[in-house]
């Protein structure tokens, strides 16, 4: 058997490929950003061609960086940015569309359109998800409705949507000359448009959206023997390797830190922040705020729900610290920055940028920065940016706790900014629980390559995998209960400042 797994993550800001051994180490890696389009304020866009094209040359790299071959990869798995729709031409290959992203906000009047009369929840009971501007449904009708192009390409049958997977494994398996046109069901589960427990797309809710059925890709296990296809010999890997596991980031997140057992639960610093608890194998809807997604599906198995609380802004904001405010020229330098004050100095930031995810579901929310006194310098703000990411998680695990009637007793997380060492300290001390750092942190492209290793028997069964988890760092809560309730006091005054902005 081939020595090694790859997992391909298509992120919000980069794409990067992984090359993952046995023991679940990395044995090489190679990364490249994309651009991030912003035509309007609250759109965010991306181009698809430089996703395929970049995603394409870091395996290269990665591949070349190490000396191994493409045929030494046994299998492919798959992760990426989940609710961002990309519409395309099946005949030509080329977006009708740039890829409208998660993060965007241009489907505020659709989504108060499909709400009127029926209330934010009128999908909820079929797909576990409010009506969100957050969600790939409402984007798909957008560009139908505003695209001509597209417009046309659907009525002639030639249209194709998919989320950012769909589009990859696509091309990755032949594009327009017979790509699979597949997507997995924890993806599917963030469109709005899938129905939960028969996990298949909701021909009402299509009918509603104005959305053609023969658009949307087909909805497979995330973890599959039977395979989406192989890669073709004239692409990236210059070989055919089969591509048989796909899981949204956060699910693949969950996976790679192996929460198998109802109750375990990660929290993931990427762009934005999600925390997901598994829930087992039947899924419970959320009278606090959060979504019921799933989580993962083995071929032959039921699928494994999960309750998931999404943040729309996390290291995204140290982004906008560095490239809007030029506060520090990079992101590695907020934690240095943030250590030169000892608090905030009452400042707070909310980055309602996108409005307000779980558990307000605000559309209308922007982003503030409050509490500003004349002895507030750039190191208290980033220090407050640092803690907006802790508070938003403390507002999401208090809505998980109702719904689950589970207490929290220790955070698992990953992404890339656990590594600051002053956010998790306030992360637990804010919690007032450990959290828990892994010696991989990589576990979103761990989990896709979990996936691709356990569908085709790489890995023996799960259990192999919890033996690969180790622990690298605990953090354990110090704070004082009153210090704690005075800064989550101030928090919330915060957020309600940012509520009615936009009309």
């Amino acid at each position: 058997m081939s020595k090694y797994i790859g997992a391909v993550d298509l992120g919000t800001t980069s794409n990067r490929f992984i090359i993952f051994d046995h023991g679940g180490r990395i044995v090489g890696a190679a990364q490249k950003e994309h651009e991030q389009i912003f035509p309007q304020p609250g759109w965010v866009e991306h181009d698809p061609m430089e996703i395929w094209h970049n995603a394409r040359e870091v395996i290269q790299q990665a591949l070349a960086r190490t000396g191994i071959r493409g045929d030494d990869i046994a299998a492919v798995g798959i992760t990426n940015q989940r609710e961002t729709a990309v519409v395309w031409d099946k005949t030509t290959g080329q977006p009708l569309y740039n890829a409208v992203v998660w993060q965007c906000t241009r489907t505020a009047a659709i989504c108060k359109t499909l709400q009127d009369g029926y209330g934010q929840d009128r999908f909820r009971e079929s797909t576990g998800l409010p009506i969100a501007t957050y969600f790939a449904g409402p984007k798909v009708r957008w560009i139908l409705e505003n695209v001509p192009a597209a417009r046309a390409a659907a009525d002639k049958g030639r249209a194709l949507f998919g989320t950012v997977e769909s589009w990859f494994i696509w091309w990755l398996t032949g594009g327009p000359d017979g790509g699979s046109h597949v997507t997995d069901v924890t993806n599917a589960s963030r469109t709005l448009l899938m129905d939960l427990k028969r996990l298949a797309w909701d021909d009402a809710i299509l009918e509603t959206m104005e959305i053609p059925p023969g658009m949307l890709p087909r909805i497979v296990p995330s973890i599959d023997q039977a395979t989406w296809g192989h890669t073709t010999p004239d692409g990236p890997f210059g070989a055919a390797i089969p591509i048989c596991g796909a899981l949204g980031d956060q699910q693949a997140a969950l996976v790679g830190q192996t929460c198998f057992t109802p109750g375990e639960a990660k929290n993931t610093y990427g762009t934005g922040c999600f925390l997901l608890m598994n829930t087992g194998t039947e899924p419970i809807p959320s009278r606090h705020g959060l979504l019921t997604t799933v989580g993962y599906q083995v071929r032959g198995a039921k699928p494994v729900y999960c309750l998931e609380g999404a943040i729309a802004i996390a290291g995204a904001l140290v982004q906008w610290l560095r490239d809007n405010l030029g506060l520090i020229n990079d992101a590695s330098e907020v934690e240095a920055l943030a250590r030169t004050v000892t608090d905030s100095g009452g400042a707070y930031i909310v980055p309602a940028f996108s409005g307000l995810f779980a558990p307000y579901w605000r559309a209308d929310a922007r982003g503030a920065l409050v509490g500003l006194t004349r002895y507030v310098n750039k190191g208290h703000v980033a220090r407050a940016v640092l803690e907006a990411n802790a508070y938003q998680t403390v507002d999401v695990v208090a809505a998980m706790q109702k719904d689950s009637n589970v207490e929290l007793n220790a955070l698992k997380v990953d992404g890339g900014m656990v590594a600051n060492d002053l956010l998790m300290q306030f992360q637990a001390d804010i919690l007032n629980v450990p959290v828990i750092r892994p010696q991989v942190t990589e576990t979103t492209a761990l989990g896709a390559a979990y996936a691709a290793g356990l569908a085709i028997g790489f890995w023996s069964d799960i259990e192999n995998l919890r033996q690969n988890w180790a622990v690298d760092k605990t953090w354990q809560p110090q704070m004082a209960p009153g210090d704690r309730a005075q800064g989550l006091k101030g928090w919330h005054k915060a957020v309600e400042r940012t509520l009615n902005w936009v009309e």
